[in-house]
């Protein structure tokens, strides 16, 4: 499951998909087919960007969509957000999802998931975090240290 998160669609599906989207928004009549399809594309794309574009397409599509769509707009709006790092927002949309679905594993593993990734990148923050308190005393320090010795 973890790849969901890492997974990043090919730029030939990418292209495909794009085409299509755009053929038909140039013929003023995209269907909600070919805008989920180049919106699940872009929010597997390795730029954040491309996913953000990806989140707006789908958040357009869960507004006017069907009932039908929604599990599946909701479900890609969790993996979009997470992949730039929104997780609070993919937690949001994970649980909507299930407030439908109560019982989906595959979302209740993303759920899971998500949680580990924002653990992780907190720890990596707190640790960040303690590397700049520990180097700014060691330069408090080197300041006594110094002034302490001309003085003396």
């Amino acid at each position: 499951m973890e790849d969901v998160l890492d997974e990043v669609v090919s730029s030939v599906d990418l292209r495909k998909f794009e085409r299509v989207y755009h053929d038909q928004l140039h013929q003023g009549n995209v269907t909600p087919k070919a805008q989920f399809e180049y919106a699940w594309c872009l929010v597997r794309s390795r730029y954040a960007a491309d996913i953000r574009k990806g989140i707006i397409l789908l958040e357009d599509l869960f507004q006017k969509g069907n009932d039908e769509g929604k599990r599946d707009y909701l479900y890609y709006l969790a993996i979009g957000n997470a992949r730039i790092k929104e997780y609070t927002k993919a937690l949001q949309f994970v649980r909507a999802f299930l407030q439908i679905e109560p019982g989906n594993q595959q979302v209740q593993t993303l759920e899971t998931l998500i949680k580990k990734r924002m653990e992780k990148e907190g720890l990596i923050g707190m640790a960040v975090a303690g590397g700049v308190v520990l180097a700014l005393g060691g330069l408090v320090g080197l300041g006594l240290a110094l002034a302490k010795g001309r003085s003396s």
